[in-house]
Parts: C-alpha cells; sequence; structure tokens
C-alpha cells in the first residue's frame, strides 16, 4: 500500500467529530408545560394570578396567562420539526415536537443530533419576564422557586446530560443570592440573568447594587449567562412572543435580537465589572460570535481615542483583554467566521444548537437547517483537533464544571 493510499483509508476510517468528541450544547430551551406553576403554588393563596394556560377558542391555540396578562402561546417557541416556516408555530403543546418539552425525548433527540449534553433555558419565564412583575413579589419569587424546582425534576432521568441553570429573583439581591445557594446544592451549573433593568427602576447592570450577586457567584464559581432577548422590556417581550407581521419581519427581528448583548458586553468590560471580579465569567448566548472580534477591536479604538484608559487608570487591562480572560460566547450557524477566530478566541467561544427555536440548528420538513451532527461535521470538518474539542467540550466543560 503506498503512502497516499495509506492516507485517504486512514482518513476514510476515521469517525466523524460527534463520535471523537462529546458535544456540549450550552444554550437549548425547554417549553414550560401548562402545570408547572399551578401544580406547584396555592391556589387558595394566590388564585388565578398564578400563571397558567387558557384556551383561545378563537384561535384554537393554548395560551399563557401570567396574572392579567396574556402571555405567548404555549408551544410558540416549539417549531423543531415543524411542518412551516415562522411566523407559524404549533397551537397545541401536542402538537410540537415532544423533545421540546418531555426528557426521555430530548435525551432521544440528543442521541440522533450527536449532542452529548445539553443546558437548559427557559421560555415564558425569560422572554416574558416583564410580565411577572405585575404581580405579587412573594408570588413572582414563589414562581422562580418552582421553576427551578421543576427544571431539576426535568433534569433527573439523566443529569449528567440535561443541565439546569437557575434563574433568580434578581429584583432583591438577597433574595437572589440565598436562591443561587439553594439552587447550586440542587445542582444548578450557572445563573441566568437579564442584562436591561431601567424599565423597571433597577440599577444599570454595572451599578454596585448587584456587587453581592457577583461575589457570591464569583466565590461559587457560577457564571453569569446574558441570554439576548431576555430583557426587561415590553417592547422585548412582545417582539419574543410573536407578534411578528411577515417572514421577512421575523428575519429582521431574529438578526437584530442576537446582537441585543453587545451593550451589556461593554458594560461589563469597559465598567469595571470584569475588573472588580476577575474570576466571574460572562457568557453571551444565543448570539452568535462572529462579531466579537470587531467589536472587541472596536472597544479598544474607543477606550484609547476617547481618553478612557487616562481616566480610568485602575483599570490595567484593555476591553479586548478583559473579554478574552472573562467573556465567552456561543455560535451555532457561523462556519467561516468561527474558522478566523479559532487563534484569538479559541478559550471563549462555545457551540449551541437553540433547540427547539426557530433558528436553531435543527431539520424538518420547514428548515434550511442540517441536524448538528452534519453540520457540525461540514463546517467545522479541517480545524486543528484541540482548538475543535475547545470549541464543542472543554470550554463548556470549564465554564458549567461538567465532568
Amino acid at each position: 500500500m503506498t503512502a497516499q493510499t495509506d492516507a485517504r483509508s486512514t482518513t476514510a476510517e476515521r469517525p466523524g467529530i460527534a463520535e471523537r468528541i462529546k458535544i456540549i450544547d450550552t444554550d437549548s430551551h425547554v417549553m414550560e408545560p401548562p402545570d408547572l406553576w399551578t401544580g406547584r403554588l396555592s391556589a387558595a393563596k394566590w388564585g388565578d394570578q398564578i400563571p397558567h394556560v387558557r384556551r383561545d377558542e378563537k384561535h384554537g391555540v393554548d395560551r399563557w396567562w401570567i396574572g392579567a396578562r396574556r402571555g405567548s402561546a404555549v408551544a410558540n417557541f416549539a417549531t423543531a420539526n415543524w411542518r412551516e416556516f415562522p411566523p407559524s408555530y404549533p397551537k397545541l403543546l401536542e402538537e410540537a415536537d415532544a423533545a421540546a418539552w418531555h426528557p426521555e425525548r430530548r435525551l432521544e433527540r440528543l442521541d440522533e443530533y450527536g449532542i452529548h449534553a445539553q443546558l437548559l433555558y427557559p421560555n415564558i419565564l425569560g422572554f416574558s419576564s416583564v410580565y411577572f412583575f405585575d404581580l405579587d413579589p412573594d408570588l413572582r419569587y414563589e414562581c422562580v422557586v418552582a421553576y427551578n424546582d421543576w427544571l431539576v425534576d426535568f433534569c433527573s432521568p439523566d443529569p449528567d446530560r440535561l443541565i439546569p441553570l437557575m434563574w433568580l429573583p434578581f429584583w432583591d439581591t438577597d433574595l437572589a443570592v440565598r436562591e443561587m445557594e439553594r439552587c447550586l446544592a440542587k445542582g444548578h451549573r450557572g445563573i441566568i440573568f437579564p442584562s436591561n433593568f431601567e424599565p423597571v427602576g433597577l440599577p444599570l447592570i454595572y451599578d454596585e447594587h448587584w456587587n453581592p450577586v457577583w461575589e457570591a457567584a464569583q466565590a461559587n464559581e457560577l457564571s453569569i449567562n446574558f441570554h439576548t432577548g431576555f430583557q426587561i422590556t415590553e417592547e422585548e417581550a412582545r417582539s419574543a412572543i410573536g407578534y411578528r407581521r411577515s417572514r421577512a419581519d421575523f428575519a429582521k427581528m431574529s438578526a437584530m435580537f442576537l446582537m441585543g448583548n453587545a451593550r451589556t458586553i461593554a458594560d461589563v468590560t469597559l465598567y469595571g465589572v470584569c475588573h472588580r471580579f476577575p474570576r466571574l465569567n460572562f457568557v453571551s448566548v444565543e448570539s452568535g460570535f462572529g462579531w466579537m472580534p470587531y467589536f472587541a477591536e472596536m472597544l479598544d479604538w474607543q477606550w484609547l481615542n476617547s481618553g478612557a484608559r487616562d481616566a480610568f487608570t485602575e483599570m490595567k487591562l484593555m476591553p479586548s483583554e478583559y473579554i478574552q480572560r472573562q467573556v465567552y460566547g456561543t455560535f451555532w450557524f457561523e462556519s467561516d467566521s468561527v474558522r478566523r477566530m479559532g487563534d484569538m478566541f479559541q478559550n471563549n467561544l462555545m457551540f449551541e444548537t437553540d433547540f427547539p427555536h426557530p433558528t436553531a440548528l435543527q431539520p424538518g420538513p420547514a428548515s434550511y437547517a442540517d441536524s448538528p451532527k452534519v453540520h457540525i461535521e461540514r463546517s467545522l470538518e479541517g480545524i486543528d483537533e484541540d482548538i475543535l474539542r475547545k470549541l464543542l467540550n472543554t470550554n463548556a466543560a470549564r465554564v458549567y464544571h461538567l465532568g
């Protein structure tokens, strides 16, 4: 056998990426079941204020109600394998892919997609969090606790593969720290945190008001995860739950949402949060990453060109250096940009699928996407193996303390 033939044979026999690397999906979502809160909170105490589901008979849709607020359809975000392109979505949960809301079916889908483990984010509690501010603060707190406990139960069929992330009662830093400690003991591996608090009268993300949360998170080695679209504004909530006029509107809204975390990254790097908490990791979730090199370079230029470095001499690093040290991002559809970022940001980049959302890596009758296994093989093949392992496994394993 010639050397050339031997090389071809070795390449042909080499296992695929999903067989070589245990892929960690750092952003997916679970559909909250209709009885999540009604089954765990006291109806005698709270009545119809408890978030619950009602049938919209006119449109044949099961829809969330949070207090007096009409929220999204129960399956609004569960478009995996759906028969029509967005903004269409399943009207009933039972019409959706069961992997969106059933843990055993989710594990089967992970096997099919070549995913080893998956971090789990909410939908209604994240995209419609502004609506919860209409509720009594005690009820609001109970809703957060109930969700965190339910998520642990959801992950219980295989807690090594289904990974819970906690939502905190962020409006009260003492409660937030208490819930952080409680959830950590239950197996949660990170913190989901909004980043725009002005509409509800809370301080800016870089205000020292939040120091108790940052201190506790750093001490417990828990990352702060800023999921795009999880903002406390009426406009964000309405856009997220389906007020879309056309497919072009949906495409524009989705693209603009993905860029929404740029402000947050500027806030934590330029205003001293990363400087004050050097061991605290921040993750920009479902935002893509191709824009990050440009953004980091732009922040450096503006930092120097505005004289900010001379005005804030306690900040010893440049913005891009804080980003490289403490800020992580996620990618899914990107290919060429990931290859170009391999050198500078190989320690900051993590893979996601966004399952089962409309923009996710999921094949179906109305989807442009291949399965994650196929997409990864096609778009990342040829990347240095050590870098590939960082992007698909070890960066996430380090940030979320996954064995």
